[in-house]
């Protein structure tokens, strides 16, 4: 579900001491895109969001929830939008956080 050699590569990138506040910055971003897409009954702007949701998840290392964000990317890019299957999308995300918050120290200290 997360690729902790990319978190690794990030936090390398990017310094240990201004890591957690692109993990911050990251989290508050997508918060707040998946709060738009949970509360819109037909998001306007789905290939947008998803495409942002799936370069972010990227950037730090969620896997899953980045191909997922894919796949509904091209479906909307197609005209499908009604093929996108957001409840997983938005369940993968929290998922993926739930999982990176609760082992980022132990994953980051090997």
């Amino acid at each position: 579900m997360i690729d902790w050699t990319r978190v690794k590569e990030l936090r390398g990138e990017v310094g240990a001491e201004d890591f957690d506040e692109v993990v911050e910055l990251f989290i508050e971003e997508v918060d707040e895109v998946t709060a738009r897409l949970k509360s819109t009954q037909e998001p306007t702007d789905l290939e947008a969001d998803l495409h942002f949701l799936k370069g972010s998840a990227l950037s730090l290392g969620f896997k899953e929830f980045a191909a997922l964000c894919q796949s509904g990317e091209i479906a909307s890019a197609q005209g499908r939008s009604g093929d996108v299957d957001l409840a997983s999308i938005l369940s993968s995300y929290e998922a993926s956080k739930s999982i990176f918050l609760t082992n980022m120290q132990s994953e980051l200290a090997n």
